[in-house]
């Protein structure tokens, strides 16, 4: 009887398992179904949202109805296609779609030579009306060019002409009407963020933070905005305007193999932006080499500089001469009373400044005089020699 009962049991057992066994599978065969359905959900949805792409983008392409509404500042990228503006201003939402803007573009050779930059477009533009804006001079913002020799500061010259300076162009750049507002930034705005900001948060490069961090607050970016072309955004903060000029100046910078370039010189890096400040504010650019030399051979035998341009710089004069009470103005930027360079740079340097300033030409000269009406300049390697050119400028009615 126990035998019986046992093999009962078994069976019993045997049935229960089974049935697990069945169980799990129809399980297994539930999940994978689910899972199934998913995949094909969601193939479905890539397939049906890439298909309505295709169709509202690419074959049809959705257009808007007139000229738009409402200002909004789109950015073109250096290398941007038609295409690809195209879909700039179709995530901005300027035009419908893409293809609506690339069709009305398609017979239009102007849209190859728009320039990288920040246009001011309306949303909900037909695509027509957005090639037509967008080959609008007007429609061009934030464009800023900085060219050699000058400061950050505006400054006076003969007939008390004011030229503008790097903050001053600055803050030209940042202007633009956007749906009745006037995104300017004002020149005290920008140099109270140049003042105020952490030079680390300004993107100050590593190899000029010491000496930028010893500089006078509104003299500190002094020289480290290149000359060049830049793009400003309008409507964003001083601060950020700032830190962006500098990343792109920085880049130059690097490009121009600075760093490495000046390890030959026996200058640090912000040393050589300083030594072509110099070069740039006291000559015409066929002497560079020549006046760099005289810098050289002055701080190596540790004469002062004496030179017109590092008085004038915090006066914001441009003169080829100073006065004998000005050159007797104590200050860190009198190179006729203190030795060595001025504790920044004096302007924005060149690229032939900066190279010359890097390799100066060979040569004893330790003085030198504009002597010539076309600003090139005579040069000495004695006093003597130098006076005589003195003369012979003053003769010639150049100095």
């Amino acid at each position: 009887m126990s035998d019986q009962l046992e093999i009962f049991a078994s069976r019993r057992e045997e049935l229960a398992a089974r049935r697990a066994l069945l169980r799990a599978r129809a399980q297994q065969r539930r999940r994978r179904v689910a899972a199934l359905v998913v995949a094909v959900g969601v193939l479905l949805a890539i397939v049906l949202g890439g298909g309505y792409y295709l169709i509202s983008n690419v074959i049809g392409g959705s257009d808007f109805d007139g000229p738009g509404r409402g200002d909004v500042i789109v950015k073109v990228a250096g290398g941007d296609s038609t295409t690809e503006i195209g879909n700039t201003l179709s995530d901005r939402g300027v035009v419908g779609s893409a293809k609506a803007f690339t069709r009305a573009a398609a017979d239009e050779e102007r849209i190859r030579s728009v320039q990288p930059g920040y246009y001011r477009m309306r949303v909900e533009m037909s695509g027509a009306a957005a090639v037509s804006l967008l080959l609008d001079p007007a429609s061009r913002v934030g464009a800023l060019e900085i060219k050699g020799g000058l400061q950050l500061d505006d400054t006076r010259g003969a007939n008390d002409a004011i030229t503008p300076g790097v903050l001053s162009l600055i803050s030209k750049a940042t202007c633009a009407d956007l749906n009745g507002r006037s995104t300017c930034i004002p020149v005290e705005d920008l140099q109270a963020a140049m003042a105020g900001t952490d030079p680390a948060q300004l993107g100050v490069p590593e190899w000029a933070m010491d000496d930028v961090r010893k500089a006078v607050p509104i003299r500190r970016l002094e020289g480290l905005l290149v000359p060049g072309r830049y793009d400003v955004e309008p409507g964003t903060p001083a601060a950020d305007v700032l830190r962006s000029l500098l990343a792109v100046s920085t880049a130059r910078l690097e490009a121009a193999n600075l760093v490495k370039a000046a390890d030959g010189t026996g200058y640090t890096p912000y040393e050589i932006l300083v030594i072509a400040s110099l070069v740039e504010k006291e000559g015409v650019a066929d002497d560079f080499g020549k006046i760099s030399r005289v810098i050289y051979n002055r701080l190596d035998t540790d004469q002062r500089l004496e030179m017109d341009s590092t008085v004038n710089y915090p006066l914001d004069l441009q003169a080829i001469r100073t006065s004998t009470s000005d050159r007797g103005r104590a200050g860190p930027y009198n190179t006729y009373l203190n030795r060595g360079l001025p504790p920044t740079p004096i302007a924005a340097a060149s690229d032939r400044a900066l190279s010359a300033a890097l390799a100066p030409e060979a040569g004893p000269w330790t003085f030198f005089v504009q002597c010539r009406a076309d600003g090139t300049s005579c040069f000495a390697s004695t006093l003597s020699e130098h006076q005589t050119n003195v003369n012979a400028a003053i003769n010639a009615g150049v100095f």
